[in-house]
């Protein structure tokens, strides 16, 4: 039967490409599927098959000049986006983690809402390390009291943000939450990422580990290094390291290397003063298409944003993990732990470490070998098709099984 739905994802790439696959996925099964997200995406969406419907865009963190707090902002956008949901009548919402408006609205709508989760779970279980601090879980039972000593300062930052919802939604007209992570919903939760990647729990029955929902920018090929020497591919962050430091260390690490190096600046020219030598093993592009580059490399240093890693893994490649900034430590941390990768702090980005975590990965048999296991386990599946089949049911008002890996 034919759905209605609404999708809204923030537009940063590593959240609007998950959701573009989700929403090309339910628009081939014939649904009515609006997908709401920024400007810079409408040609992408509407070439999907899907509806474009812009979503407000206000400033994350406060300025002298723009004054709005993040709970200010979902006030203001989610008021916005009721004559949308008012127009649509959704059977069901679909919102990114980091996207209040649309589950909010749909909530004042009576609108079932799910949540899609483009990353590793964020709910921890006691006696872990904070999330996306880089920390492992802990494997005896000293490191998870150590960890656990630390649980109440982890559930005082839990409750303060619990009671700044609650405060969003107070001005809404909405009850308050008694959990906590309460942007998530408890209803349908979406987790796009490997489940290898996943530390072992229990599960909710709402939770369901997919797999990565991948979506790329069209892109024309790019020549490849010349030569059969294993191919080592350079993936920045689009977001961070405006000075090109990971492109610009690894091209002097691996200069007289026996590898070829590929490496990308996605359209960002240099800054004033900032030299890209490119050695003669190496080639540097503007862009480039992951699904087609990354399965002839045997390497990808990146910064762990978890769209490259889960690219970088579907193809069977070893990662270089070098995080920047946000979520990328926690992912660097799950690809140290599920053995398919190597991390390199912020701090040690230069020449020297990178020239050894390269070295490292592609001498590692083990870890080469774990990272093809992942890849093949990717085959076998289609994580937006198994996506779409589950929002369907939660449209139609039935529960899918409970299942932690899709």
């Amino acid at each position: 039967m034919k759905r209605r739905l609404l999708l809204g994802a923030f537009g940063d790439p590593g959240h609007a490409f998950p959701m573009l696959a989700l929403g090309r996925a339910l628009a081939a099964r014939g649904h009515e599927v609006t997908l709401q997200t920024w400007r810079r995406w409408h040609d992408a969406v509407e070439a999907e098959g899907m509806r474009f419907a812009a979503a407000p865009e206000y400033p994350v963190f406060p300025t002298l000049e723009r004054p709005l707090k993040p709970y200010q902002a979902v006030v203001r956008a989610a008021r916005e986006t009721l004559p949308l949901v008012d127009e649509m009548q959704p059977d069901a919402v679909v919102a990114d983690i980091l996207t209040l408006a649309p589950a909010i609205a749909g909530e004042l709508r009576g609108v079932p809402v799910a949540t899609l989760v483009p990353h590793v779970w964020p709910v921890l279980e006691r006696g872990w390390p904070p999330y996306a601090i880089g920390a492992r879980r802990p494997r005896t039972a000293v490191g998870r009291a150590l960890w656990g000593a630390l649980d109440r300062v982890t559930r005082a930052g839990l409750e303060r943000g619990r009671e700044e919802l609650n405060e969003t939604r107070a001005r809404l007209g909405l009850a308050p939450l008694s959990r906590v992570h309460g942007g998530i919903s408890a209803d349908l939760a979406l987790v796009g990422t490997f489940p290898q990647l996943e530390y072992p729990r229990e599960w909710p029955a709402s939770v369901h580990v997919v797999g990565p929902l991948a979506w790329e920018l069209p892109c024309e090929d790019v020549e490849l290094p010349p030569g059969d020497a294993p191919l080592v591919l350079v993936a920045p962050s689009t977001v961070h390291d405006p000075d090109f430091r990971l492109v610009r260390e690894t091209l002097r690490a691996l200069a007289g290397e026996p590898v070829r190096v590929l490496a990308a600046w996605n359209r960002r020219p240099a800054p004033a003063g900032v030299a890209l030598d490119v050695p003669p093993n190496a080639r540097l592009v503007e862009w480039l298409s992951y699904s087609r580059v990354m399965p002839r490399c045997d390497v990808v240093v990146c910064h762990a944003g978890h769209g490259t890693v889960a690219r970088a893994l579907e193809a069977g490649c070893v990662v270089v993990a070098c995080p920047a900034a946000g979520d990328m430590a926690e992912n660097a941390a799950r690809v140290d732990w599920a053995g398919v990768g190597v991390r390199v702090p912020r701090r040690f980005v230069a020449a020297g470490p990178l020239r050894l975590a390269v070295r490292r990965a592609l001498g590692d048999v083990a870890m080469r070998a774990r990272a093809r296991e992942l890849a093949a386990w990717a085959a076998g599946r289609d994580p937006a098709g198994r996506a779409a089949e589950l929002v369907e049911a939660f449209a139609a008002g039935a529960r899918a099984p409970a299942a932690a890996a899709s």
